[in-house]
């Protein structure tokens, strides 16, 4: 199929799930990221992503994958004019960490309404990467060195399967996979949390997060406090928690078109933060190859 075409689906499936999602969705502000990144798109997982809670309310993600050779996701949209480039070192850390880490893939966030936001560096299932390799990065912000010591006492040292940079929000994350049920019992979890000064969550995400195998904490680069932190789940159960108590995110996960044979896939993601709890669900609507357990988006902005 010509990519011209291939583009055109992909819009008309974006159009459609905005609808779903009740968010504003024009060809102007989408169609650039299509153009910028076309030729791997073919290729690539597309997930769909919606958040609960007024601060995210009138957005919709899309999120797609990147072939390493593509070179890095945030130059690309430089050239493109998606987003103006930076001198923050925000705009170094992702090719510091491409040169010192094996990468398996990389990734785009793109909000159909507030556009380029994040690029993700997803490393190989087999080669999970170590607290101290990427602590020694230059362009690292302090937040992981201080907290790698509770991260390793966790059992998390050599789990992290992928970094994403928010170049909107001058965030980063990074992503543990692979946790144990011991991990996930819930003064494992407690102690977690208070060690990155996190309220206690409710006994609804208590619930949620005991389903799920991958954290992820947000820090910033002018502080090494967790700004959040976030678990996720994957199913092919579109009433799987959270869904049962956000009718948005239920009927959102049971009506995303998607183009893959088999049971949908959508990921389940928990957040809690000083301020709130929220939930978000990524809904793949194109997979290309066997869907690893790496859990990598969604992430609450």
């Amino acid at each position: 199929m010509p990519v011209a075409t291939q583009l055109e689906d992909l819009y008309a499936a974006i159009e459609e799930t905005a609808q779903l999602a009740r968010v504003a969705c024009s060809r102007e502000k989408v169609w650039p990221v299509l153009d910028a990144f076309g030729d791997g798109l073919a290729d690539a997982h597309v997930v769909f992503s919606l958040a609960t809670g007024e601060r995210y309310a009138e957005e919709l993600a899309f999120d797609f994958t990147v072939p390493p050779d593509a070179g890095d996701p945030y130059a690309v949209a430089v050239s493109n004019g998606l987003v103006e480039k930076t001198d923050h070192p925000v705009g170094t850390l992702f090719p510091e960490i491409q040169r010192r880490c094996p990468v398996d893939s990389f990734g785009v966030d793109y909000g159909i309404v507030g556009g380029f936001k994040k690029a993700y560096v997803s490393f190989p299932l087999g080669e999970p990467q170590r607290l101290s390799t990427l602590a020694g990065i230059p362009s690292m912000p302090r937040g992981l060195a201080e907290h790698a010591d509770s991260f390793a006492a966790y059992g998390l040292d050599g789990k992290v399967s992928a970094v994403a940079i928010d170049y909107a929000h001058r965030t980063w994350n990074v992503y543990f996979s692979g946790l144990s049920a011991q991990q996930l019992e819930p003064e494992a979890v407690l102690s977690m949390l208070r060690a990155n000064g996190l309220p206690e969550p409710s006994g609804r995400m208590m619930d949620f997060i005991r389903t799920t195998f991958a954290m992820y904490p947000t820090f910033g680069w002018d502080s090494s406090k967790a700004e959040r932190l976030s678990f996720s789940a994957r199913s092919t159960d579109p009433a799987a928690l959270p869904a049962r108590y956000e009718p948005l995110i239920g009927e959102f996960a049971a009506n995303v078109p998607y183009t893959y044979t088999g049971e949908r896939v959508v990921v389940y993601a928990g957040a809690l933060s000083a301020g709130e709890e929220c939930y978000k669900i990524a809904a793949y609507h194109q997979k290309t190859a066997q869907l690893s357990d790496r859990v990598r988006p969604p992430t609450p902005k």
